[in-house]
């Protein structure tokens, strides 16, 4: 009987040794996700919302656990204090200018804190110190934009398919354009006017290229125009002859116009011969009378010829004029 009591304590014994040895394993296990037994410091954040965190969440540096999140409280009238128990070892590397913004692990994991260390140049953190916030868009925003865009995408694949099925029925210009076989031909003959066009002038660009050449060819007319200075002094002595050439016959042209209004002017005598019929009517009396005197002059000479008186003087006068002419 006392053996079996005995038995039964011992068994008791072990099973409480057994559980007390869990119960510290279990305590230590958990204190050492906790960092509960790290020797740690405190930073302090404040944030306008913490969205969701709570105390007990992670806090992170560079993709690395270094501590908790201790205590959370209200600050001032709307923001929130975050209090953070921050492992030792992490100590040097976070600064005094660090920020802290809020993430989560994984897309829809816990909230965590994640720290970004600061500038190397600055101290470091001290025990109780504040740290900045560094503005991130967060979990939600990051979803609100994110069905502003689906939005936007449904909206825009609507759009696309209205214009798909107005191309496909042919209807506005580029419908138009996919059905429409006679714009199409139109299309096809405008492209190949362009063609055409296009080597028309690459053509005309080519012979302007040559036309260039010559002119720039030293034993061409252009370049001799140009560079050789006895043609162009000769050049230039003839374009002077031409304009005393032009001058003159300006002055022969204002003398024309003179003359011209003196001939019709009746005050002048050409210009009375011309114009006034009495005096071209004297005139013409004055001539027929001079041709009867001259008429009649001459029967005069004959009838003298025949006269005695003065038949020697006409022969010996006709004698001279023959030996004149003999000579």
């Amino acid at each position: 009987m006392e053996a079996t009591d005995t038995r039964r304590k011992i068994t008791v014994g072990i099973f409480i040794f057994i559980g007390l040895l869990i119960f510290v394993l279990g305590v230590f296990t958990l204190g050492s996700q906790k960092k509960a037994f790290v020797k740690s410091f405190l930073v302090k954040v404040v944030f306008d919302d913490i969205q969701g965190l709570k105390a007990g969440d992670n806090v992170w540096f560079s993709g690395v656990k270094i501590g908790t999140i201790k205590k959370i409280q209200f600050y001032g009238t709307s923001q929130v204090e975050v209090t953070m128990n921050i492992e030792e070892n992490a100590h040097q590397y976070i600064r005094k200018d660090a920020a802290a913004s809020i993430g989560s692990d994984g897309l829809i994991g816990n909230k965590i804190i994640v720290i970004d260390g600061g500038n190397p140049k600055v101290p470091a953190i001290e025990d109780g110190d504040r740290i900045r916030v560094n503005k991130t868009l967060s979990t939600d925003e990051m979803m609100k934009t994110l069905q502003v865009n689906n939005r936007n995408l449904v909206d825009i694949t609507t759009d696309f398919k209205t214009i798909s099925s107005n191309l496909a029925s042919g209807k506005g210009t580029a419908g138009a354009l996919l059905s429409d076989e006679e714009m199409a031909g139109n299309i096809k003959s405008i492209v190949a006017n362009l063609q055409s066009t296009t080597i028309a002038t690459n053509k005309m660009a080519a012979e302007l290229r040559t036309f260039s050449h010559s002119l720039n060819n030293k034993q061409g007319l252009v370049n001799n125009l140009v560079s050789d200075t006895v043609i162009f002094n000769r050049l230039k002595s003839s374009s002077y002859d031409f304009q005393r050439a032009a001058q003159s016959a300006n002055a022969i042209t204002a003398n024309l116009n003179t003359a011209s209004a003196k001939l019709n002017d009746t005050n002048a005598p050409a210009g009375l011969l011309l114009n006034d019929q009495q005096t071209t009517e004297q005139l013409r009396r004055i001539i027929e009378n001079l041709e009867s005197s001259s008429y009649n002059l001459n029967e005069d000479l004959k009838a003298l010829q025949s006269n005695f008186l003065f038949r020697g003087y006409f022969k010996r006068k006709a004698r001279e004029a023959g030996d004149q002419n003999k000579k």
